[in-house]
């Protein structure tokens, strides 16, 4: 009870700071109650996720190139949706549907809109372990090897739909696992210091990642399911966003990638941030070598 009165108030706070960032000093001016002088400025979800870092900022440098101003919020799963609800967002760039954030999508179905259309149709999920570990090929093998990896699974954003299903398999499994949470980026080097030493590791991801392109990894067989077969991202919206961003609600519904263009862009934006650029250098440049895909979008 304690956990969950904590997180309702922490997610109180994050919303009045972003209702008070978009507007007036009272705090009650919301998203959607924008004056003359701010009616151009969208707030933009992000998650610390490598293909969310790289489309939020390929999406801010296209609309700040047709004259809008871009503001990112870096915001849980959850806290997003809340504040969609709330009118203090405008617009989360990623939601993975049929699987992974189907809870999201009960919850708001009604206080948010989940777009049909999809930008990306060939999404996975699923648990990974490093290839040389050639005795664990499936989520079963998990459970006879629990003392193998420490009876850990690690994670990543806790609230993430990921991690939910996670939890879900963790369940459907019958595994004596704790599923422990921290960030993307800290899971990523947990797995690189193992695989450095050539020791077990088991983690949930997904593609598009940019990892697989770095490291011998494996999905783990999923025979009953638990993670779906192929996932496909969407796009959520606040109640009233396509009335006061006509165009730009048209240009995200005609957004379409595939592996080869989201890959690209994942290592554009990688490479410009280990240069310590900021990562719109890296879509900047993605954008300049893709201009005819980026202007089916936005014509």
């Amino acid at each position: 009870m304690y956990f969950k009165k904590g997180k309702i108030w922490l997610i109180t706070i994050v919303l009045m700071m972003l209702l008070s960032a978009c507007g007036g000093g009272d705090g009650t001016t919301s998203a959607k109650q924008k004056d003359t002088a701010s009616k151009k400025t969208i707030n933009i979800g992000q998650i610390s996720w490598a293909e969310n870092i790289a489309v939020t900022n390929m999406w801010k440098v296209i609309l700040e190139e047709k004259g809008y101003e871009v503001n990112f919020h870096l915001l849980d799963m959850g806290t997003q949706m809340a504040a969609l609800e709330n009118d203090a967002l405008d617009i989360n760039l990623e939601v993975w549907l049929p699987v992974q954030d189907k809870e999201y999508v009960k919850q708001y179905k009604d206080k948010v809109n989940f777009s049909e259309e999809t930008w990306y149709d060939n999404a996975k999920v699923g648990l990974v372990v490093p290839s040389y570990m050639e005795d664990i090929n499936s989520i079963e093998d998990l459970r006879e090897n629990q003392e193998l990896f420490q009876g850990e699974i690690t994670g990543f954003d806790p609230g993430a739909g990921t991690m939910l299903t996670t939890e879900e398999v963790i369940k459907e499994y019958n595994l004596d696992y704790e599923l422990i949470p921290s960030s993307e980026p800290a899971m990523l080097t947990e797995i690189e210091k193992a695989m450095e030493d050539e020791e077990p590791i088991v983690a949930p991801l997904w593609n598009p990642h940019r990892i697989f392109s770095e490291l011998d990894l494996k999905y783990l067989e999923d025979p009953k399911e638990v993670f779906g077969g192929a996932e496909k991202i969407h796009h959520a919206t606040r109640h009233g966003f396509e009335e006061d961003f006509p165009e730009v609600n048209e240009w995200v519904k005609k957004w379409k990638m595939d592996d080869q263009s989201i890959g690209e862009l994942m290592s554009y934006v990688n490479e410009a941030e280990e240069n310590g650029e900021d990562p719109t250098v890296g879509a900047e440049k993605w954008i300049e070598d893709n201009e005819e895909l980026v202007n089916e979008w936005v014509k």
